[in-house]
């Protein structure tokens, strides 16, 4: 019913047994729970947890702070490639395009390894938000 009343919103479903595997295959995003009822619900699903207790880790985990640091991540791909351009254009129209290189090659290759590698295992590894409590 929502998803035909509101088409552009995200739904999420979430179920432990047989008699919610409907629910959670027509929802866009669906979570099964392993308990009592058995698995059929989390073989449907497309998160599987054990417990109700780990839901609350998943939708912050895998729902917010995943979402907030792709955010992050895609600015920060943006200001490193225009850090990275606008030097050699800038040299371009000073040397009148002479095809000389600014920087060495060495610089070049080492440049991504670490201006894009090693700060995003720095944020991906300390960066939260929030505390997990």
């Amino acid at each position: 019913m929502v998803q035909k009343r509101k088409p552009d919103v995200t739904t999420l479903a979430i179920g432990d047994g047989a008699n919610d595997v409907n629910m959670i295959t027509a929802a866009h995003i669906g979570v099964g729970i392993s308990g009592l009822e058995g698995q059929q619900a989390a073989r449907a699903s497309d998160y599987a947890i054990g417990q109700f207790r780990f839901l609350k880790n998943l939708l912050f985990v895998h729902g917010r702070e995943a979402y907030r640091r792709n955010a992050y991540l895609i600015l920060y791909m943006f200001y490193k490639n225009v850090i990275y351009v606008l030097p050699i254009w800038w040299y371009g129209i000073l040397s009148f395009y002479s095809g000389t290189q600014i920087y060495d090659v060495y610089l070049y290759n080492s440049y991504n390894i670490f201006f894009t590698g090693m700060p995003i295992c720095w944020f991906c590894t300390y960066d939260w938000q929030y505390s997990k409590k």
